[in-house]
């Protein structure tokens, strides 16, 4: 199995007070973290590459840990999350995919057992390309006010060799949350859906 070549990760934490309605009193914390990577698979097709997944397990782990540290909150304040990869132009979406499992069971081992499947985006971009990675609610995907998405990207990544494989998570609902639907206090939690 090819080793998990990291050429940079960055952290990036927003605290939002107010989207022009009232000021919060505690704002909402959103954040990302991204590492670029080798893409070991670039530049040729290879039949079975499930077992770089395995290898990507630990820096699941560790991209979790790192995430919600950054948030400097408890594992119970983190109530969205998603996941995404951006593949450079010398891979195949079919790369990216394998974030799918290492990336959300990190986060849900992180988070304690969150209950909702993880949202997830991907794409294969040149340098510099922006990902929009969705967010919902980590207990019950049908939770509409957590319903929303992160913006990220790396001015010099993914190179053409490279991934870059991400994790976001959120404090709560959007600041001012009023379209509706099941409320966050009404999960019952059972399937990851109400």
């Amino acid at each position: 199995m090819p080793d998990v070549i990291i050429r940079k990760m960055v952290t990036s934490i927003e605290e939002i007070f107010h989207e022009g309605g009232p000021r919060a009193n505690t704002p909402l914390k959103r954040g990302y973290v991204m590492a670029v990577i080798e893409n070991p698979y670039a530049g040729s097709y290879v039949e079975d590459i499930q077992p770089f997944m395995e290898d990507l397990k630990p820096l699941g782990l560790t991209m979790a840990q790192k995430l919600l540290a950054a948030l400097e909150v408890e594992a119970e304040q983190i109530e969205g999350y998603g996941k995404g990869s951006i593949v450079g132009v010398g891979g195949e979406l079919e790369h990216g995919a394998l974030w799918h499992a290492p990336g959300g069971y990190a986060m849900r081992d992180v988070l304690g057992g969150a209950k909702a499947i993880v949202p997830s985006s991907k794409k294969v971009g040149t340098a510099g390309v922006r990902l929009d990675v969705p967010v919902t609610h980590a207990n019950a995907s049908y939770v509409r006010s957590h319903f929303d998405s992160i913006e990220v990207g790396l001015n010099d990544s993914p190179r053409a060799n490279e991934m870059a494989v991400i994790l976001v998570m959120t404090t709560g609902s959007r600041i001012h949350n009023r379209a509706g639907g099941l409320d966050a206090k009404d999960i019952k939690g059972e399937d990851g859906l109400r």
